[in-house]
């Protein structure tokens, strides 16, 4: 592990750079005493840090400053990086030595967050050499706008918006079948291709909207929505007032709001399994997969991961669907499902042999793993019921909706 750091920004001059050198000793000291924390004290310096992947990102501060100022700057300082390196690591940051310091210089301004939005960014900082045209404004006047996430003039000739609802199912399944924990984590991403500065009215059979409307008794299914986060771009003060979700977007991909709902929700896959052992000369496996969702809609791409003991061969498959192969750096048997309706029931059968050589088995069991992506469907019932869209040269455009629910959680076995 580097002790030293890779590369830095001293904002405002009022910490030594020198105090960074106590950091590594003293995250180490804490780790081993138990007593590590987001926040670590040396002296008069404090260190708010995140790990992404191999690297430490550390803002130090003398004063009693906004911490979650400082983490979510932190946090957005590994998107903006993420976005234009791809993968944000030791080696990505060697490589751009120069951009990262532009874009340091970009992002914070004596302290201050300044542009944080990448698409914005990638106007004026670019991976080519950065190579600016004597004359021209450095900043673009995006940057100075009230809309500092959308640029002036953008034109496109079809005007079209696409709406991803994506929901994702956590859960935690104990070895009789209990559901321990269940929640339903969900964003809603656009793809935006709109000319000017339109303004987009988003609708969703939100339950607080219905009852401000009068519409709860009626035929519509509501969804009571915990835990909403908004993209910057979106007016909250609108929304607590009528719960419109009204804005201005960004060009391009973004995400526009996040959701949880921690509700009850049984597997939509329901593995079963029988492990039998001979003699510790061979092991059988056989795992029974049920769809437990509307037998209209399909799961892609299933995949389903099985533990076996670590000293098993020569294994043999027998499926009623699908294809299942040993991954035996993992000791698993992955059971791969290309299209799983609803309501159907499939069995998989596996053989192994272990060695002669008796073994008293010590290993744990570790938990069955299932995957798959359902499209057309979510979990909550959480639907668009309308997309306006109001721009003032008064194109028509056409908003596209899709639905995906994607899981990937895992069963406990006896």
């Amino acid at each position: 592990l580097s002790l030293t750091p890779l590369i830095s920004r001293n904002y405002k001059g009022d910490v030594a750079m020198s105090e960074i050198e106590n950091f590594m000793p003293l995250l180490m000291q804490r780790e081993e005493e138990g007593a590590l924390a987001p926040l670590l004290s040396h002296g008069r310096v404090h260190f708010l840090w995140i790990k992404h992947s191999n690297l430490y990102l550390v803002a130090t501060t003398l004063k009693n400053a906004n911490a979650s100022l400082v983490y979510s700057f932190l946090y957005k300082t590994v998107e903006v990086f993420s976005e234009y390196f791809k993968e944000l690591e030791e080696e990505s940051i060697r490589d751009n030595f120069v951009i990262v310091y532009e874009l340091l210089d970009e992002l914070m301004d004596f302290g201050f967050p300044q542009t944080t939005d990448s698409k914005i960014l990638q106007e004026y900082i670019t991976q080519q050499g950065n190579k600016l045209e004597t004359g021209k404004s450095r900043v673009p006047p995006t940057v100075t706008n009230a809309v500092s996430w959308r640029s002036e003039g953008i034109k496109y000739k079809k005007n079209e918006v696409f709406i991803d609802v994506i929901e994702s199912v956590n859960l935690l399944v104990n070895a009789n079948g209990s559901v321990l924990l269940s929640e339903i984590v969900g964003t809603i991403k656009l793809k935006v291709f709109l000319s000017g500065m339109p303004e987009l009215r988003l609708g969703l059979n939100d339950r607080v909207l219905f009852e401000l409307t009068g519409l709860s008794g009626s035929k519509n299914k509501s969804v009571e929505l915990e835990d909403v986060k908004f993209h910057q771009c979106v007016r909250l003060s609108r929304f607590d007032n009528d719960r419109t979700i009204s804005f201005i977007p960004p060009d391009g991909d973004f995400e526009l709001m996040s959701y949880r709902l921690s509700t009850q929700v049984k597997p939509l896959i329901w593995i079963e399994s029988v492990i039998e052992k001979f003699s510790h000369s061979r092991v059988e496996i056989m795992v029974k997969a049920k769809g437990q969702f509307k037998k209209q809609s399909v799961a892609n791409g299933v995949e389903i991961s099985v533990p076996v003991p670590s000293d098993a061969d020569s294994p043999r498959f027998k499926t009623s669907v699908g294809s299942a192969k040993y991954v035996p750096e993992k000791n698993v048997v992955i059971w791969s499902i290309k299209s799983f309706p609803g309501g159907k029931e499939y069995l998989m059968r596996a053989h192994f042999g272990l060695p002669s050589v008796e073994k008293e088995e010590v290993e744990g069991r570790p938990p069955i793993g299932v995957k798959f992506e359902i499209p057309y469907f979510t979990v909550s019932g959480i639907q668009v019921r309308y997309m306006k869209i109001i721009e003032k040269s008064g194109y028509q455009a056409l908003p596209w909706v899709r639905y995906i629910t994607q899981s990937d959680y895992q069963l406990r076995t006896s």
